[in-house]
């Protein structure tokens, strides 16, 4: 089966900044992908690459098994969502109906219970709406649009957090009903962290982490207790942050614990309390730029 999105070494430069460096990742069809990083980290830069807004500066990348840019065949199956959208200053009914031509596979009657639920003023100009409410145009856009790539980056500035479930309510149900492959760029991971099959998580323009989402779940851990029992135990593991307070101490590792590690950590007394996605990324990025700083 042909990916929906494969990068092989992808590098986009500019004048005094690197956005992307040497990316390779696969996103498989059907699936919803948490792209995960920072601000800064990349993620926009890739979306508008797959999404044929930018050419990379070296390396490859396919949608639908085809170069994206200037490819209208490939351009047609994908809806790409951004922060801070920009609209023609219409009426909200108008921007609606606008983007209905542009989507095969448009569902007016998902549009328009979509800006029901979050209560969108048909006959109010784009311009004269909050910035919570131009992110739920975005959102009702991305949603109806029924895109076989469907990509939303950091969709959902301004709205709250009522708001925000909403959308990923409406989201996971969609998913349910109608299989497509859906990318998800966000930094509110625990958030999403339920949603997501598969994570990719970019920090300073690399890849520091491309797994299933289960497979990550509960690999890392923080392991607490008496310093001289954790020391014991995590002697020969990856390490990834040390803490210690008088005879206290606290170390988080990067290994997962089979059964019988697990069996060991609390015959010595142990606590062990599997890291979030959110937590993971901070000490995956933490780690990558430890590694670049000695490189």
């Amino acid at each position: 089966m042909i990916p929906t999105i494969s990068a092989t070494a992808l590098s986009r430069r500019y004048r005094d900044q690197i956005a992307l460096d040497d990316v390779s990742l696969t996103v498989e069809p059907g699936t919803v992908t948490g792209l995960l990083g920072r601000n800064g980290a990349g993620k926009t830069t890739l979306m508008r690459i797959i999404t044929g807004l930018e050419f990379p500066t070296a390396g490859d990348l396919r949608v639908f098994g085809e170069v994206p840019a200037e490819n209208d065949p490939v351009l047609r199956r994908m809806v790409f969502v951004r922060e801070e959208q920009a609209y023609p200053d219409l009426r909200v009914e108008h921007v609606i109906r606008v983007a209905s031509w542009f989507y095969p596979n448009w569902s007016e009657d998902l549009a328009q219970q979509l800006m029901s639920d979050f209560a969108l003023p048909p006959k109010r100009r784009i311009k004269r709406l909050s910035r919570g409410m131009r992110s739920a145009v975005g959102i009702v856009i991305g949603l109806a649009a029924r895109a076989e790539l469907t990509l939303f980056d950091e969709p959902y500035a301004g709205l709250d957090a009522v708001a925000r479930q909403l959308f990923y309510d409406r989201l996971l149900a969609e998913f349910t009903e109608r299989p497509r492959t859906i990318v998800l760029s966000t930094h509110l991971i625990d958030e999403v962290a339920d949603l997501l099959e598969h994570v990719v998580m970019l920090d300073r323009g690399r890849v520091v982490l491309d797994a299933p989402a289960d497979d990550v779940r509960g690999t890392a851990m923080t392991v607490s207790g008496a310093a001289t029992a954790v020391e014991e135990f995590v002697a020969g593991r990856t390490v990834w942050h040390r803490q210690r307070l008088g005879s206290r101490a606290s170390v988080t590792i990067a290994d997962a614990l089979d059964p019988a590690e697990q069996a060991k950590a609390r015959a010595l007394n142990l606590s062990l309390e599997p890291l979030s996605l959110q937590q993971l990324l901070v000490h995956a990025a933490g780690h990558s730029a430890e590694e670049k700083v000695s490189a």
